[in-house]
């Protein structure tokens, strides 16, 4: 049996183990969460380094994508990254853009849920502008919330062109901050959302982004909307389920009630792959979901089923 492991700085509350059959293989995929300890992350990583297939990196991003594939280095994340000698170590980014522009054409086409003219809020982009892009390509409307969920300014961004402007000058800043400024990182991802900005969760169609940001100023009445995120776990559907959501759509699927983040899939993918995350294309991974049976993850809280749809 192959093994995955996350190790993640984030809560150690949301951890999870899932065995799988995938592409006819056995896994075993586990998240270690480390509350926000970034020594523990490295030394965990030091234990498994050469006795696991494959790390993902959880709880932060060592690298962040903008326009035209340019890349960004957080350097609070090459500690962790670096701890990793023999075990290739991936943080979901490579597999990121693929994906979340394949969800997006997916809820389009294949849901047939119109994207033209629909009101997205879309809470940070700058590390997936993938999903950007692709919401852009299908006409929605989007409201970029980066600048107010990221920095916790009630700057609200209305065009992809100005975030790519803001993108040039922030990313080079944002990149040399320690992570736990920009993102919710250890215990402060248990704290219960305290409600802002509730006039752009009230006025969206689709609330889309990490689930973190989504679920940081969360309100309580969200009837009828549409939630497009990755990680969730059992407790997220059921908080999502008491405030009346629509629909949820994740870009990873299920695995024993649990959404893995993308860095497990990437993990997942890299070991099947069997090359290094350098020598990996888009096109390797582009055909390598064209295998799956399933890949988006769709829960219906109207009808209480969960299904995954390729």
């Amino acid at each position: 049996m192959k093994r995955i492991v996350s190790v993640s700085i984030g809560s150690s509350i949301r951890d999870h183990k899932a065995d799988i059959h995938f592409l006819g293989e056995d896994y075993s995929i586990v998240r270690i969460g480390t509350d926000g300890d970034v020594d523990k992350a490295i030394d965990i990583i030091k234990q498994l380094d050469g006795k696991v297939d494959a790390f993902g990196m959880g709880g932060i991003d060592l690298y962040v994508y903008g326009e035209e594939g340019k890349k960004y280095v957080l350097k609070a994340a090459l500690p962790i990254a670096r701890a990793a000698r023999i075990t290739p170590m991936v943080d979901g980014s490579g597999l990121k853009n693929t994906l979340e522009r394949r969800l997006i054409k997916f809820i389009d086409l294949d849901l047939k849920i119109t994207l033209k003219d629909r009101k997205v809020l879309l809470v940070c982009a700058m590390d997936r502008f993938g999903m950007a892009e692709g919401f852009e390509e299908y006409g929605a409307s989007v409201i970029y919330g980066d600048i107010m969920f990221a920095l916790g300014l009630p700057i609200p961004i209305y065009s992809l062109k100005v975030l790519r402007r803001v993108a040039r000058v922030l990313m080079p800043i944002i990149c040399n901050l320690p992570i736990d400024m920009i993102y919710p990182t250890g215990k402060s991802q248990e704290k219960s959302s305290m409600i802002k900005y509730e006039e752009y969760y009230k006025n969206a169609d689709i609330i889309a982004g990490d689930y973190l940001y989504i679920r940081k100023y969360m309100p309580s009445n969200l009837k009828g909307k549409i939630i497009i995120t990755n990680t969730v776990t059992s407790e997220d559907i059921n908080e999502m389920r008491q405030k009346g959501l629509k629909l949820l759509v994740t870009s990873t699927p299920e695995f024993n009630g649990r959404s893995f983040g993308t860095n497990v899939i990437e993990a997942l993918f890299v070991s099947i792959l069997k090359k290094s995350p350098e020598e990996i294309t888009s096109k390797d991974y582009d055909d390598l979901i064209d295998r799956l049976p399933y890949i988006h993850r769709v829960v219906s809280f109207d009808i209480e089923e969960n299904v995954s749809i390729s």
